[in-house]
């Protein structure tokens, strides 16, 4: 039986698909991470229909966001200089009992009925200075969990398949939580969901820290993090496109209240389905990515993806029935995904070892970090010109902006594939590495 369902597997490509979970360690914190992010998505949506609730302000709406998410952009050098001196494990075991507490704090106040916005601004700037430090710490994790660089690509679409699983089940739970018990329910689940992830952390066996030399001062390590960053353009425009990207596009979801009541005419329900249907599209693409046997090829993408993320948030804003609406938001959630998970694939495969907490904090400043700015700039114009315009507009940013990568990209691969070669990512090479570790290393748990 067991051989048969491992031919099943062969047949449909799922070995391919899912070998990082041949790792031990990953598989543990796929798991943890999966409960925990599902937790983390119900609360999302809460959040925003809390304060929709209480303040009926668009402004205000765009405001929480930016008191969560503006300390990735402040504190992203800083945190990126952490997580290459401290160990990684301890550092997110500390992020996650962290952010456990922030959800209980949460529902508490909600339960009582003493919860004010500015409880809500304040709990959410706590949270985005515990995710400034937690994000480049577990985006540079990964390698320490799979251990071969070929795997990486795979391991990040893993997770962030996992990421758009709980996308699509969290919304839809919050919205009928909402809709029965009201948000404080949904902020307690979330804390509670935070016990598997750091269950998982506590559950891996990981080798012993390899001894570093002694640290240079803080400030110093920040200053050649900046400089690496800056120095080399891929590295620049990757950073570029995403930052256009987070500004003007992942800040749609500051307006799916007002997309969903407003607009389409619905309710809670209709806010979980809306923001399920863009995970729809993300998880479709993590599993494009999975499918993908290298990373070679994926710069090509990016431009790609980012044209058909811009081109869906277009076409949602012009769209007043909701069937089209979740239809176009699948796509734009594909574009997204595709273009955001492959950004973070090439970083980690070309970046230098000991600088890979430094330029994932840059990547996560300029996904998580400039979000803030575009929420406040959303919610702005929202408020003066329409939900829908400034969602036209912001798509048709992006598409923009991926134009003008198109136009380097040739010059940008040229400079990517010495960095692939040397990494052993190109099939070929892979190919001869895989078969001298099998020859040289014990099987892997």
């Amino acid at each position: 039986m067991r051989s048969m369902l491992l031919r099943l597997a062969g047949a449909l490509g799922l070995k391919t698909m899912f070998r990082a979970v041949r790792s031990r360690n990953f598989r543990l914190f796929l798991g943890g991470q999966g409960v925990s992010l599902v937790g983390t998505w119900i609360q999302h949506t809460a959040m925003s229909w809390l304060v929709y609730r209480l303040t009926n302000s668009v402004f205000l709406l765009g405001a929480v966001a930016f008191s969560s998410q503006i300390p990735c952009f402040v504190f992203a050098p800083l945190a990126g200089a952490l997580a290459d001196r401290y160990n990684r494990h301890r550092v997110l075991l500390v992020t996650q009992v962290i952010s456990m507490l922030q959800a209980f704090a949460l529902a508490a106040l909600v339960l009582t009925g003493t919860v004010r916005v500015w409880h809500v601004m304040a709990l959410g700037f706590l949270l985005g200075c515990v995710n400034s430090l937690d994000m480049p710490a577990r985006h540079s994790f990964v390698l320490d969990m799979v251990k071969k660089k070929e795997m990486l690509g795979n391991a990040i679409a893993l997770n962030s398949l996992m990421f758009n699983v709980a996308r699509l089940i969290g919304p839809s739970v919050a919205g009928v939580l909402i809709a029965v018990t009201g948000e404080g329910i949904c902020f307690l689940l979330n804390g509670l969901s935070f016990l598997a992830v750091i269950w998982s952390l506590l559950a891996m066996r990981l080798d012993p820290p390899r001894p570093r030399a002694r640290p240079a001062p803080l400030v110093r390590e920040m200053g050649e993090g900046l400089a690496y960053v800056f120095g080399f353009p891929p590295i620049r425009l990757i950073l570029a496109l995403l930052c256009v990207s987070s500004i003007m596009g992942l800040s749609y979801v500051v307006l799916m209240p007002v997309f969903a009541r407003d607009i389409l005419h619905g309710g809670p329900r209709t806010l979980g389905i809306l923001m399920a249907a863009g995970g729809v599209g993300a998880m479709v693409g993590t599993l494009y990515l999975a499918a993908k046997k290298s990373v070679y090829g994926l710069g090509r993408m990016l431009p790609e993806a980012a044209s058909i993320f811009g081109l869906g948030l277009i076409a949602f804003s012009l769209s007043r029935a909701l069937w089209l609406s979740l239809l176009v938001l699948v796509v734009s959630g594909f574009g997204m995904m595709v273009q955001l998970a492959s950004s973070n694939t090439i970083l980690q495969v070309v970046v230098d070892d000991d600088k890979r907490g430094r330029v994932m904090s840059f990547y996560s400043m300029s996904l998580i970090g400039m979000a803030p700015i575009g929420s406040l700039l959303i919610g702005t114009l929202a408020s003066r010109i329409g939900a829908p315009l400034t969602l036209s507009i912001a798509g048709g940013a992006i598409v923009a902006a991926a134009c003008v990568f198109a136009t380097r990209l040739r010059e940008f691969r040229g400079m990517l594939h010495p960095l692939y070669r040397r990494a052993g990512v190109i099939p070929e090479v892979a190919a001869a590495l895989q078969t001298a570790t099998e020859l040289t290393s014990p099987p892997e748990e």
